[in-house]
């Protein structure tokens, strides 16, 4: 299988603090990866390194066999690395519809000076991404929502919307945050749920940080865990459920509760 991100002996440090300790990691093309570990372990580090937020100390980032390593956040966005955050950052001004339609906007072909003078191809771009982002708030239940200014949604809601948003955008790579938080168990699993189909009929490679662990064993092909900055242990869910070290590093009874 196709190789999409290659991560080799990260390190990041924070004077003397080392957050991400010689982590290597490989994720194929399509896969959904779950990157686990208790509070402080690095995860988010990782993400934020990966997606330029931070800077490394020493390591590489491949995608593609191309390097991200000290790029701008910017460049490496342009290169086909999207992400959610922990805490939603939506255009509150903007309603539901429109936030989703910026995402789908990241892959619209409709040549700029079409757009300009509103020729019909430029019509018909703007009333295929319509549908698009329809078609998405529709997987994610949030049609209902459509017309609702972002600023005067509950939490959960905006969770959804964002992770329906950044799916719009069609990443090579997406990186989610905490995608579940604030959503409860029946909106997490059409989450999840929606958020593996779309990922799957567009060839979407998901690393995905989730602390809830039902969740997670539901949703990702293989895990990752870390703990202090390392990486500890890596397998199908399946396979991290019985490690014992995973069990004695964090998860305990939560990861047995997990189990199917």
């Amino acid at each position: 299988m196709k190789e999409r991100l290659r991560i080799e002996k990260l390190t990041v440090r924070f004077g003397g603090l080392t957050a991400v300790s010689e982590l290597s990691m490989t994720v194929a093309a399509g896969e959904i990866r779950g990157l686990i570990g208790p509070n402080g372990a690095g995860k988010t580090t990782a993400i934020n390194a990966i997606t330029g937020v931070v800077p490394i100390t020493s390591g590489l980032i491949l995608l593609d066999n191309m390097p991200l390593t000290n790029l701008a956040a910017h460049q490496i966005s342009h290169r086909g690395v999207g992400r959610t955050f922990q805490h939603v950052e939506p255009f509150g001004d903007m309603s539901v519809l429109d936030n989703v339609l910026l995402g789908v906007g990241r892959h619209s072909h409709v040549p700029f000076v079409h757009a300009l003078f509103a020729t019909a191809i430029a019509d018909r771009g703007e009333k295929q991404a319509n549908s698009d982002a329809l078609n998405i708030l529709e997987r994610f239940d949030l049609l209902s929502y459509r017309d609702s200014l972002a600023s005067s949604l509950p939490f959960g809601i905006l969770k959804r919307m964002d992770l329906a948003r950044a799916l719009a955008a069609r990443p090579q790579l997406l990186l989610l945050d905490e995608p579940t938080s604030g959503m409860s168990e029946s909106e997490a699993d059409h989450a999840i749920a929606a958020a593996r189909s779309l990922a799957e009929s567009q060839n979407i490679t998901l690393l995905v940080v989730e602390h809830n662990m039902r969740v997670m064993m539901a949703l990702a092909d293989s895990v990752t865990v870390m703990q202090h900055g390392c990486v500890i242990a890596e397998g199908a869910p399946s396979d991290i459920q019985l490690d014992r070290k995973v069990i004695d590093a964090y998860l305990g009874e939560e990861l047995s509760d997990a189990a199917p």
